[in-house]
């Protein structure tokens, strides 16, 4: 799939490359650190472990067959990265994520948008993994993600553009 565009001003995607793992690594760090705070750890344990977690992370995503990588830019900026497997029937969005000055921005929503498109038209549901917690989950549910299962920590969701359509037709 080539990199798809993106409606919304200054916003675009761009393939991971090699030079990114320390903004990668620093956006790692960042959804992390609410819980980190809880932990009475010092600065380097807490960075190690942000280290190591991300490290595992990484290997586990990259292992998921034909799947693409994707920076999110803000007027050439980094601000996020979304990861997308392609399945025979569904778009799953592997991970999403923003830098926190970056959320309730408009720039989820709008990369997502560009999901649906893509999904739309090959005739794909985008389906996400969440976990229970996370505030994104609401932004989904506003975009029209439906659960499919609750898996205890993650609430697995799915966007039916094909199903949506019909019931507006």
């Amino acid at each position: 799939m080539p990199v798809f565009r993106i409606e919304r001003h200054g916003t675009a995607l761009r393939p991971l490359t090699d030079s990114d793992q320390p903004f990668l690594l620093h956006l790692y760090g960042t959804t992390r650190e609410a819980e980190l705070r809880a932990t009475g750890w010092t600065t380097e344990q807490k960075a190690q472990f942000v280290r190591m977690q991300f490290d595992a992370q990484q290997r586990a995503y990259f292992a998921y067959p034909d799947a693409e990588f994707f920076v999110i830019e803000q007027d050439g900026v980094p601000a996020g990265r979304i990861y997308l497997q392609h399945r025979r029937e569904a778009l799953l969005i592997i991970d999403i994520s923003l830098v926190p000055e970056q959320c309730g921005s408009g720039i989820g929503s709008a990369v997502i948008s560009a999901v649906f498109a893509q999904a739309r038209a090959s005739g794909k549901r985008v389906q996400i993994h969440v976990e229970r917690f996370n505030p994104a989950q609401r932004l989904y549910q506003r975009m029209g993600f439906r659960l499919v299962e609750d898996k205890g920590v993650y609430l697995f969701l799915e966007w039916d553009g094909a199903a949506r359509q019909a019931a507006t037709v």
